[in-house]
């Protein structure tokens, strides 16, 4: 176990076993993804997932037969790792999952015995928010191991 330092200065101890990353391509998501990596030492140690929206049966692409699941979960896996091919990512374990991201992020880190999420949050205050949702709320309310919510 390895920690960060609080609010206070006092250190919090994290598991650097199993750790999740929850991934969105933004800018936030890609500092936490580093910062985690640098936190765990070995990109092994390291889960990441992507959630995909479902797909809806008037969408073009799926009413003309060139997109379903498999077609976008190969895409995101292909630009995932053109974007991180360096040899420090080679051993991290990536999953694309398609539904909720909330849902999906908790549900996954139960099946993986995920010891600690870390999920960057977007900063979307009022009606955005309240729209929205907070999907680092909800996986802080749901999850069963300890959530470190990165901050802008």
């Amino acid at each position: 176990m390895s920690g960060f330092s609080g609010s206070k200065g006092e250190q919090v101890l994290f598991s650097q076993n199993r750790v999740l990353v929850p991934f969105d391509f933004s800018e936030e998501s890609t500092e936490a993804l580093e910062k985690t990596l640098a936190f765990v030492g070995e990109a092994t140690h390291l889960y990441v997932i992507h959630v995909l929206p479902q797909l809806n049966v008037g969408e073009p692409g799926v009413m003309y037969q060139t997109t379903n699941d498999r077609t976008r979960k190969q895409h995101v896996e292909k630009v995932f790792w053109e974007t991180f091919g360096d040899r420090c990512y080679q051993g991290l374990h990536l999953h694309v999952a398609i539904g909720d991201p909330s849902a999906a992020i908790v549900d996954y880190a139960k099946a993986q015995e995920i010891e600690l999420i870390v999920i960057p949050s977007h900063g979307r205050t009022g009606l955005r928010r309240f729209l929205l949702g907070s999907v680092a709320e909800r996986v802080i309310r749901f999850a069963r191991c300890p959530v470190l919510v990165l901050r802008k």
